[in-house]
């Protein structure tokens, strides 16, 4: 049944006229004797209806048809005059009418519960409004002051745990709330099936005025079902004035929920820049563990959700230890995972490691980079990956089957730009030098896990073999038994015109034989006969230079040689290979296929 809609076949005629708030109609229908306590379809009756419309008169020529048929005695005793006020709906049986009221010398006080009067003010409706409720809930004062000074029951709570008080408090009606909290209206207790007290509901709503008032009579640290306090509400809903009335109050800034999450965490989440400068600035404290699982911190949840000035704030104050720690999670973390390429950039800037920590063990995760290449879907890698790989980031194994088992070859274009191949004399050790030619020298670590890769991963070879060269990486590194037997035609091709090929090992020339026997390799012409001296020259100049200067710098064009033979120092002159374009598997099928089929092989 809809109980909002009230049915004209339904309703009183003394319910509608007080509906309306015609007292001169209400009159006249309860002169003719007509029932008052007639309910609609909702359990309304006339006096809900009166109350609800703000209807002052109408209430009380409610109230008075239902107590005005009353029979006075006076009597008088050695200390003072009374009066007995009979009423005849509280009697007991029809001729013996119940003590309802008893008048000491002008002032009227209960003596006897009353029955009928009471019940009736006190009446409710199938949703558990009674007359008050239904007052308070519109804002009409005057009719919440009849109506308790009718007896009316300042506590009573509706089906769904509401009050007097609750209601005039999520209406916003000052007055109201002023008079029931001035009449004792019980202030602490919980509403709702979340518990929430009156000051809950009052910061909610940002009723602040309110909220001035409920602070002088509640108890600040009143919590919820979640264990969540008022001034946790104000912090979670940006409601600033009510934060600062409660903490000028004494509530505690660093309450903690059920789940361990502070104000200034919730604050930095929803990104109420106000509100965490104010916490800060009133002692909050952005170092204390906000989960369960994990120590996760405000300026987790800031960069989580890019809030780029809270996250700037609480960079400031936050101790490091969560950058590096093997206990803790970097905030680089939740960045990336929740692609905030500009918490990213902001974190990286204000010093965070783009490597941070190992957090295996805490979230299943190896590093910020290994998060952003997994989360790369759509596009070849995402803002967070340049970031992180400019900043300097250590590229694992993993990392480089993302850039090497691909026919894309976006991100080890991106990785060959931010990064320096170092020269041979420098792969026994790790690199001293950490920067060059503004780009990070790739660590010794790092190059063997591309060598490991890249040989594990011949069927590639034609995009990333090409890449590699023109990069500087030394020929050699890769002309291994590996790649002579599993490379194509092509790829062996452009890879030994990097090389003196007539000076390769015995076993490297055997498999070459072999291939050409088994026609699996058809070589290029010249590859039979000893390499031509413009070659050899070549060689040479690659060997005194570097193959990292010849092939990424201008140094070329500063030798003393005709311009037209640049290109060819630079090798230019050798024919790019082409991909044999098979649609290759899912990129996380090859990395689940390489981790259980790849050889470690090592070439340093």
């Amino acid at each position: 049944m809809d109980f909002t809609e009230c049915y004209g076949d339904t309703v009183s005629g003394v319910a509608a006229a007080a509906r309306s708030g015609c007292r001169k109609r209400v009159r006249r229908l309860l002169k003719r004797g007509c029932s008052v306590d007639c309910r609609d379809n909702r359990g309304w009756n006339a006096l809900h209806e009166a109350a609800a419309a703000g209807s002052k008169e109408c209430v009380q020529d409610i109230l008075s048809a239902v107590g005005g048929r009353t029979r006075k005695e006076s009597h008088t005793n050695e200390d003072c005059t009374f009066v007995l006020i009979f009423c005849p709906l509280c009697c007991v049986s029809d001729d013996k009418p119940h003590i309802c009221l008893i008048e000491f010398t002008g002032l009227l006080t209960a003596a006897v519960q009353p029955r009928g009067c009471h019940a009736f003010v006190n009446s409710l409706t199938h949703e558990g409004e009674s007359a008050c409720y239904l007052a308070a809930q519109r804002g009409h004062l005057a009719v919440v002051q009849l109506l308790l000074k009718s007896h009316a029951n300042i506590n009573q709570l509706t089906n769904d745990l509401s009050c007097p008080l609750y209601a005039a408090v999520d209406g916003g009606h000052k007055e109201v709330v002023e008079l029931l909290v001035r009449k004792e209206a019980e202030v602490n207790r919980t509403h709702t099936a979340s518990c929430w007290t009156c000051l809950h509901q009052a910061v909610y709503k940002g009723h602040s005025e309110i909220v001035r008032i409920l602070v002088n009579v509640c108890n600040l640290e009143a919590v919820d079902d979640h264990r969540i306090s008022p001034l946790f509400v104000a912090a979670q809903y940006g409601q600033q004035e009510c934060l600062e009335i409660l903490v000028k109050a004494g509530a505690n800034v660093n309450t903690q929920a059920a789940d361990l999450a502070t104000p200034l965490l919730i604050a930095s989440q929803e990104g109420h820049q106000a509100c965490v400068d104010f916490l800060l600035d009133h002692g909050a404290d952005p170092n204390i563990a906000c989960s369960t699982e994990w120590p996760q911190f405000p300026i987790h949840a800031a960069a989580e959700f890019g809030h780029i000035g809270i996250l700037r704030r609480l960079t400031a104050v936050t101790d490091r230890a969560c950058n590096r720690s093997n206990d803790m999670v970097s905030p680089l973390y939740v960045a990336v995972h929740g692609h905030q390429s500009k918490s990213v950039e902001l974190l990286l800037r204000e010093g965070y490691s783009p490597d941070a920590q190992d957090c295996t063990n805490i979230l299943g995760l190896r590093s910020p980079l290994s998060v952003a290449l997994c989360h790369t879907s759509i596009k070849p890698y995402s803002e967070s990956v340049r970031l992180l790989i400019a900043a300097g980031a250590t590229l694992s194994e993993e990392d480089w089957i993302y850039a090497l088992s691909t026919d894309k070859t976006d991100l080890l274009q991106l990785i060959l730009k931010h990064r320096w191949i170092p020269r041979p004399e420098s792969l026994t050790r790790d690199c001293s030098v950490p920067h060059h030619q503004g780009k990070t020298v790739l660590k010794l670590q790092e190059l063997r896990d591309l060598l490991c890769v890249a040989l594990n991963q011949v069927h590639f070879a034609a995009c990333w073999l090409p890449l590699l060269m023109e990069a500087g990486m030394e020929p050699s590194l890769l002309v291994q038994a590996h790649m002579l037997e599993q490379a194509d035609t092509e790829v062996l091709n452009y890879l030994l015109e990097f090389v003196n090929w007539s000076t390769l090992s015995a076993p490297l020339k055997h498999i070459l034989d072999r291939r050409q026997a088994e026609k699996t390799w058809e070589p290029r012409p010249h590859f039979g006969s000893i390499p031509f001296l413009y070659h050899m020259c070549r060689l040479q100049i690659r060997s005194v230079l570097g193959p990292d200067l010849l092939m990424t710098t201008n140094l070329v064009h500063q030798l003393p040689v005709p311009p037209s033979l640049h290109n060819f120092l630079k090798f230019r002159d050798i024919p790019d290979v082409s991909f044999p374009h098979s649609p290759p598997s899912p990129l996380s099928n090859r990395i689940q296929g390489y981790r259980s089929t790849h050889q470690h092989i090592y070439v340093l």
